[in-house]
């Protein structure tokens, strides 16, 4: 599925209603060029979810992590990473262990360390600067909250 967004705003307003239809454990992709709206996707999810703190970009610390009223959430910024082996020196494997809500972007950085994706959400921005975002589900659950989403932009702003 694809929406179009004229501001960043009513990107983080999608991701706040992704956040209702989701269930965690869960892997999301965050995809697309640096400035498209990923950190602000993510922002939008975790508020909906119940994050009160400070939901900064992890492009320096490569993870941040949030405790949600629906359990444990790690956003993961792999622009910075310069071969996917730096994962174990963040100890990726001992995070992976335990269930939680995974945002990740630039996941095509950490090939081979990651876990696959429920869920691909592909960000850009159009020649007239609205964002487009494009959704594939890839397993038959994430189909399910894409699903639940509203066509209609006025339904979730």
């Amino acid at each position: 599925m694809d929406w179009d967004f004229p501001s960043a705003d009513i990107c983080q307003s999608w991701g706040a209603a992704l956040a209702q239809t989701l269930r965690a454990p869960a892997v999301i992709y965050l995809e697309g060029d640096l400035g498209v709206g990923k950190t602000t996707l993510a922002q939008g999810i975790l508020r909906a979810l119940g994050v009160t703190q400070s939901i900064k970009s992890p492009t320096y610390t490569l993870l941040e992590t949030y405790e949600t009223k629906s359990g444990l959430a790690h956003h993961l910024d792999l622009y910075r990473l310069n071969d996917p082996e730096e994962l174990e020196f963040i100890g990726i494997r001992d995070y992976l262990a335990t269930p939680a809500l995974w945002l990740i972007e630039w996941p095509e950085r950490g090939k081979g360390h990651l876990p696959g994706a429920d869920l691909k959400l592909h960000l850009h921005i159009q020649a007239d600067a609205r964002h487009h975002l494009s959704a594939t589900a890839q397993h038959v659950r994430a189909e399910a909250w894409v699903q639940a989403l509203p066509v209609d932009l006025a339904s979730i702003t």
